[in-house]
């Protein structure tokens, strides 16, 4: 996802984004929710069906769901049954307990149906568009699906969904997997079904509803790719986004097989820059300019599907997996199009903006936050990317491309975690890249440097001396071009104490030092201390 996130909504939201909490009695296989969509009311009414595995003793069955608050708004429970009877449930501090007529054990397996209606006070984003026309809009990271949905809203219970949504006749219906279905209720009102048989995460499944206008199908091997614009848009929605066609081919050529049966990308109103809804990527409204010049926002969606989607994070604090991943995947495409300077340009531009917030920060990639917004923040997405540069740049290119392909390859469809991946990283590379991801993920900061240096004619020698300032002590490599007479030469200098004086010998005078000439290092550079 790309963050654009309104103050406003954190002030609202920041209560209660981590009510939903790890529901380990259970395995959710399959979602079927039936909605109730109307013009006249925010009120929705459902009847989701929750197909669940326990894994362990219970006599009660936990969900996710958002009750009415103070205002009004929430969701509430009519009706539920669990393996086709009657059970007493009961709704407090967001969760929904069934009590089962007989304890369920490990290993059992059970469907509960649940009736509820309200007015989501969250996840489903109900209103008017730019064009003052009403939509629905599923929003739902990080743990706001259950606004709207009895769920297991944690990224590690991965499910398949299906959405049968009831709306009036003049929407059309957007959703993960692909349509089923649609039939005529009545002369106002149609029946539309999507389904989804690869399991996601709560975060990505969504519906969206609008007036829109659908391009048609441009193909990327055999999965068609389509734009939902709002109709008063489509003529320059359609020009946006037709670049999605060649970045999907892109990431499929790289990392591997696109995981799902189509791609839709969609205008809509998330309150992120991008949404990268598994199958059904959403846009805030004005990405549509006509002008174009999105190619980054759309990579980092669409690469989403790879990292995020197919392959998620176990838990938030793991976010960098999705986030730094979906940022570094982009700034590869963009390189793959413009060009090696296109990437040094990007790379220096993401290091200012880690550098910008290393100065109001203490926290490591690895954050256990319980504020799960604030996990998107640059340690997520440039430091993250910038961790994968710098992987990229210590194997080499065709490891480190093995290295992404491996990882899909193994947790595809599952969870992974920060550990997973090292594995990974170092059973292709073989080497041991322990002390490297513990200082660049779980210690928090960067290296501050501080270069001085002096050549001394009278014996031929270049003398420099690396200063790192900041608290904790960094282990890197220094990369160090250097200007005598005609001739530029790279020297390599490893950096691990706090102060590293070396000497080179040089006939002729250097007159001139570029350090991380090949943007290698996420690093800042100051001036020596007095």
């Amino acid at each position: 996802m790309r963050q654009l996130v309104t103050s406003i909504f954190l002030l609202c939201s920041v209560n209660y984004l981590c009510v939903a909490q790890n529901t380990t009695s259970i395995d959710v296989q399959h979602y079927s929710f039936q909605l109730t969509l109307a013009d006249n009311t925010d009120m929705v009414s459902g009847v989701a069906t929750v197909k669940v595995k326990f894994l362990k003793n219970t006599p009660v069955i936990t969900l996710d769901l958002g009750g009415v608050d103070t205002s009004g708004k929430g969701m509430q429970v009519i009706a539920a049954t669990a393996g086709g009877k009657d059970v007493l449930y009961a709704q407090e501090n967001n969760k929904l307990n069934l009590q089962l007529l007989v304890a369920a054990k490990a290993g059992d397996t059970t469907t509960v149906l649940i009736r509820y209606k309200g007015i989501p006070a969250d996840g489903l984003v109900i209103g008017k568009n730019l064009f003052n026309k009403r939509t629905f809009f599923g929003d739902n990271w990080p743990n706001r699906a259950h606004f709207w949905l009895p769920c297991n809203d944690i990224p590690a219970d991965k499910a398949s969904v299906e959405f049968i949504v009831t709306a009036p006749l003049h929407y059309t219906i957007v959703s993960n997997g692909i349509k089923v279905g649609e039939r005529l209720l009545n002369d106002t009102t149609k029946i539309t079904q999507w389904k989804e048989d690869v399991p996601l995460p709560t975060k990505v499944m969504i519906i969206g509803a609008a007036d829109f206008a659908v391009s048609d199908a441009a193909y990327a091997g055999n999965i068609p790719v389509t734009s939902w614009i709002y109709q008063e848009d489509k003529v320059q929605g359609f020009h946006d986004y037709e670049k999605a066609r060649d970045i999907l081919q892109y990431f499929i050529d790289y990392v591997g097989p696109y995981g799902y049966k189509k791609l839709a990308n969609v205008q809509s109103k998330t309150i992120f820059g991008g949404m990268e809804n598994a199958g059904a990527i959403f846009y805030f409204e004005k990405s549509v300019t006509g002008h174009g010049g999105i190619d980054d926002l759309l990579a980092h969606e669409i690469a989403h599907q790879w990292f995020g989607d197919m392959v998620t994070e176990t838990n938030f604090k793991h976010v960098w997996l999705s986030e730094g991943f979906a940022t570094y995947l982009t700034d590869l495409y963009i390189e793959s199009k413009n060009g090696t300077d296109s990437l040094h340009r990007r790379m220096a531009n993401e290091r200012e903006t880690v550098i910008d917030f290393m100065a109001r920060t203490t926290a490591p990639v690895i954050d256990t936050s319980s504020d799960y917004f604030k996990l998107l923040s640059p340690n997520a997405y440039q430091k993250g990317g910038w961790v994968l540069h710098m992987l990229r740049m210590m194997v080499g290119e065709v490891v480190f491309k093995k290295i992404i392909r491996e990882q899909y390859k193994k947790f595809a469809g599952g969870n992974s975690s920060t550990e997973d991946f090292i594995a990974t990283a170092e059973r292709v590379s073989h080497k041991n890249l322990q002390a490297f991801f513990k200082q660049w993920l779980y210690q928090a900061g960067i290296p501050v440097v501080s270069i001085a240096w002096e050549y001394r004619p009278q014996r031929k020698k270049l003398i420099v001396n690396i200063e790192q300032q900041q608290p904790g002590l960094f282990s890197f490599p220094m990369e160090l071009q250097l200007t005598a007479g005609n001739k530029k030469v790279l020297k390599t200098v490893q950096v691990q104490n706090r102060k590293t004086l070396v000497a080179f010998s040089f006939n002729e005078k250097v007159t001139k030092l570029i350090a991380d000439p090949g943007f290698k290092l996420l690093w800042q550079q100051v001036s020596p201390k007095e």
